[in-house]
């Protein structure tokens, strides 16, 4: 099955331009059978296809839930939790990158770093918690070694630490725009019907071909000269939501966690510990 496995669609991301069902239509005409929405710290663009579209249009392409989110010491990271679970926690941005990946996996879920090599603040690699704790990349359950989006010597950079931790790689267009749609592909070798499908088989590692080609221009180009200031608005942004949305994350955390909770004095503590 041939998948992209980072999209961004204008339903649940701001900066996208690109719906659902314009996506669909395109990857459709690539010889695409499916897609994983992974919008930035929420689940809306996936929720208006199960709601208002699964079972009415698109029902021979699979559109399964994921989403890329925005740590406070570790840049985005994607994760993809099991079938029918609802982790209100993973929509409010800020958790260190330590108690995301204990999260995800206590839940079922399976994460991996975006754009490892990207930019500065938003890509694991370029990130302080990389060089103080470079221990935390063999937590991961794969990686991202192919986006559109990125120029080469930032896919070269992801595709040789999969190598080196052995893990499974995956590929995204990271599109925005409609020209994007379509540009990276991720090659499954077994049929995936529901995330919980996926899950097992990156879990069991399965031999899994990516590639694809780049978007004429990358993020950095795109933006310009504003490209100068982009790195500290990503520290910016992730840290200002980390602090935003820390009482909403200590709620949820215990409602979300009711056999086992993440204290809320124990979350703070990871919190400064890890800055």
């Amino acid at each position: 099955m041939k998948f992209d496995m980072h999209c961004h669609v204008k339903e649940g991301s701001i900066d996208s331009k690109v719906s659902i069902d314009d996506y669909i239509t395109k990857l459709k005409e690539n010889g695409f059978d499916g897609m994983l929405i992974t919008d930035h710290d929420t689940y809306k663009g996936y929720r208006y296809w199960k709601y208002k579209m699964k079972g009415k249009v698109h029902e021979d392409f699979v559109v399964l839930k994921g989403i890329e989110y925005d740590t406070c010491d570790a840049g985005h990271i994607l994760c993809i939790m099991p079938e029918g679970v609802k982790m209100r926690l993973l929509e409010l941005r800020g958790m260190p990158v330590a108690v995301l990946i204990d999260f995800v996996h206590r839940h079922g879920g399976i994460l991996g770093p975006a754009h490892p090599c990207g930019e500065k603040y938003m890509s694991f690699a370029h990130t302080k918690r990389y060089y103080h704790s470079p221990e935390v990349i063999k937590r991961f359950d794969f990686i991202e070694t192919f986006n559109a989006c990125e120029p080469v010597c930032s896919n070269e950079g992801a595709e040789k630490l999969a190598q080196k931790y052995r893990k499974p790689g995956i590929a995204g267009s990271d599109s925005h725009k409609l020209e994007c749609v379509g540009k990276a592909y991720t090659v499954l070798p077994e049929p995936v019907t529901c995330e919980t499908e996926l899950i097992s088989l990156i879990r069991r590692k399965v031999p899994i071909e990516t590639g694809g080609t780049l978007y004429t221009k990358t993020t950095k180009e795109r933006i310009g000269k504003a490209s100068k200031i982009l790195p500290y608005s990503f520290w910016f942004y992730n840290k200002g939501g980390a602090l935003l949305k820390r009482r909403k994350r200590r709620i949820k955390s215990e409602v979300e966690n009711p056999v086992d909770p993440i204290d809320p004095i124990e979350f703070e503590y990871l919190h400064r510990k890890l800055q």
